[in-house]
C-alpha cells in the first residue's frame, strides 16, 4: 500500500497554484489579510511536510503579524504544523513574531503535549524580553488541562526564574487553572497558603466560587461567598453570574430568580449571560412556560437579547422537540439583526440527528451555512451522520468542503471520518487520513488507532502499520523542562 504519493499531476496542480498566490500585485497594493491567510492555508494542507517550506517560499507570499495570528489560528489544532510555519515565517524579511503569536504557538504546543518546544518558545520569548504575565497563566492552564498540577505549580513557581515576580494576576491564572481544570481543592489549599502573600480581589473569590460550583458543592460555594462578603470584597456582575450559575446547575433556579430580581440596576444590571444561562437551565429541566418567560422578562427590562440567549431559548424548544417554535426564533433573530452562530447550528443539527431526522438536518445543515459559520464540531456531526448511514461519498463531500472553506478538522472530525472508513473496510484511504492527522501534529485516540491497527493486522500489512507506529512515535509527550 502506498501511503502518501506526491504524483505528477498534484505537483502540477501545486504549481498552479503557487503561480496563482502572490501577495503583492504588479502595482504593489497588498492584498487582504484574510485572503492572504486563505492562500497560505491551501498551501500547507496541500503540501506535504517535507517540501512546505520550499512551497512557502515560492508562492511569494509574504507574511505580516496579522496574517501569522491568522493562520496560526486557523492551525490552533494542529501544533506540529503550525510550528513549521511559525518556524519558516520567523526567517522572513522585515518579520518579527508578535507576543500573540508568541502565545498562540505556546498554546498549540501544549494542546499536544509538546513541553519541550512549548519551553523553547518561553525561552525565545526570555531572549527577546517580550515574557509577560500572561505567558505563564496560559502555561499553568494548558499543564492544568492536562492534569498535570505539579508542573502548573511548577510554572507559578519558576516565574522568579524568568524575572517576572508573580502578583496577584499570576496568582489568579493559577487558582483559575486549577478550578477549570476540577482540581478546585487544591485551589483552595494554595489559596488558603497564599492569602497573606496576595491580596485577594473579587476575581479571586469569584474564581473560586466557579470551582466549587463545577465540583459541583453548594454549601462550599456559600462559604466561600461569604468569606468575600467578610473580607469586604463587594459582589461584582462576574460573582453575581457565577452565583446565578450555580444555583441553576443545583436545580434551584427559583433561588436563581430571587437573586437576579434582587440586583440594583443601577449598581449591577443583570446581563444577557445572566439570563441565557436561566434560560438554559428552564429548558433542560422541561419547564418551557419559564424559560420563555424569563426571556421575555429580560426583554421586558430593556436588555437586548443577544446570540447566547437566543441560542438558550433555540435549546429549550428543541429539548420540547417544538421545531416550529425553533424556525419562529430564527426568523426573531433576522428582525432584531442578531446572526445566528455555529451554536446555534450545532443545538439543531444535534436534536434532530439525535431524533433520527437526518434527511431534515442535512436540509438544516446546507440552509444554515449560507448565513452562519459552522465550526469543526457541525462539520464533525454531519460526517458521523451519513458514516452510520453508509452514505461514505457524501461523508467525503462535507470533508472536502469544509477543506475548501478553510475549517481546520478537530481531533474527533478525523476520528469519525477514520471509523466509517474502517467501518467499510477502506484501509488504504483509513491509513492516507490517519497519516494525514499525525503530520498535522493531531495524535489519534487509542480507540481509532486500535481499530484501524485490527484491521492492518488482518490484512496482513504489517508494514503499513510499523510505519504508522513510527509517525506516531513523533507524537510522544516531552519531559517537564525549563
Amino acid at each position: 500500500m502506498t501511503i502518501r504519493v506526491l504524483n505528477c499531476q498534484s505537483r502540477l496542480s501545486l504549481r498552479r497554484y503557487i503561480v496563482s498566490a502572490k501577495l503583492y500585485s504588479s502595482g504593489g497594493q497588498a492584498i487582504d489579510v484574510a485572503v492572504v491567510a486563505n492562500k497560505i492555508s491551501k498551501v500547507m494542507m496541500s503540501s506535504p511536510q517535507p517540501v512546505l517550506d520550499s512551497a512557502l517560499d515560492q508562492s511569494g507570499l509574504r507574511v505580516s503579524p496579522e496574517v501569522v495570528e491568522n493562520v496560526l489560528n486557523r492551525f490552533r489544532n494542529a501544533g506540529l504544523l503550525a510550528y513549521r510555519f511559525f518556524q519558516w515565517s520567523e526567517k522572513q524579511r522585515h518579520y518579527e513574531h508578535s507576543v500573540r503569536a508568541y502565545h498562540m504557538m505556546i498554546e498549540s504546543t501544549a494542546k499536544i503535549k509538546q513541553y519541550k518546544l512549548m519551553w523553547d518558545l518561553i525561552n525565545s520569548m526570555r531572549k527577546k524580553k517580550t515574557l509577560n504575565i500572561e505567558t505563564f497563566c496560559i502555561v499553568m492552564r494548558k499543564y492544568a488541562r492536562a492534569q498535570k498540577v505539579d508542573e502548573a505549580i511548577y510554572a507559578f513557581n519558576v516565574m522568579e526564574k524568568y524575572d517576572l515576580p508573580p502578583n496577584l494576576v499570576a496568582f489568579n491564572g493559577l487558582l483559575s487553572a486549577l478550578c477549570k481544570s476540577k482540581n478546585v481543592r487544591k485551589a483552595q489549599e494554595i489559596f488558603e497558603k497564599m492569602r497573606d502573600r496576595f491580596t485577594p480581589d473579587s476575581k479571586t473569590y469569584s474564581i473560586l466560587l466557579a470551582g466549587w460550583g463545577k465540583e459541583p458543592n453548594l454549601p462550599k460555594a456559600r462559604e466561600v461567598f461569604r468569606d468575600m462578603i467578610n473580607a469586604g470584597c463587594d459582589p461584582d456582575i462576574v460573582t453575581y453570574s457565577m452565583m446565578v450559575d450555580i444555583l441553576c446547575k443545583a436545580g434551584r433556579v427559583a433561588e436563581a430568580l430571587g437573586i437576579v430580581r434582587s440586583m440594583n440596576p443601577s449598581i449591577c444590571k443583570p446581563t444577557t449571560f445572566i439570563y441565557s444561562v436561566l434560560v438554559h437551565t428552564c429548558g433542560t429541566e422541561n419547564r418551557l412556560e419559564e424559560a420563555v418567560d424569563t426571556f421575555l422578562e429580560m426583554e421586558r427590562s430593556g436588555i437586548e437579547p443577544d446570540v447566547a440567549v437566543f441560542n438558550s431559548l433555540i435549546g429549550a424548544f428543541c429539548k420540547a422537540n417544538r421545531m416550529k417554535n425553533v424556525y419562529r426564533v430564527l426568523k426573531e433573530m433576522k428582525v432584531k439583526g442578531v446572526t445566528p452562530n455555529s451554536k446555534s447550528c450545532n443545538i439543531i443539527l444535534r436534536h434532530l440527528i439525535d431524533r433520527g431526522e437526518k434527511d431534515e438536518a442535512f436540509d438544516v445543515f446546507r440552509k444554515m451555512i449560507k448565513v452562519c459559520e459552522p465550526d469543526a464540531d457541525t462539520y464533525t456531526m454531519m460526517i458521523k451522520m451519513f458514516c452510520e448511514k453508509k452514505e461514505m461519498k457524501t461523508a467525503d463531500k462535507v470533508w472536502k468542503y469544509m477543506r475548501k472553506k478553510g475549517v481546520f478538522p478537530s481531533m474527533h472530525t478525523f476520528s469519525v471520518l477514520i471509523n466509517g472508513l474502517c467501518e467499510e473496510r477502506d484501509t488504504q484511504k483509513a491509513c492516507v487520513l490517519l497519516e494525514e492527522m499525525i503530520e498535522m501534529g493531531i495524535r489519534p485516540s487509542g480507540v481509532t488507532f486500535g481499530r484501524l491497527r485490527q484491521l492492518l493486522l488482518k490484512d496482513g500489512r504489517e508494514d503499513v502499520l510499523k510505519f504508522l507506529n513510527e509517525k506516531m512515535n513523533l507524537l510522544v509527550n516531552d519531559p517537564l523542562c525549563d
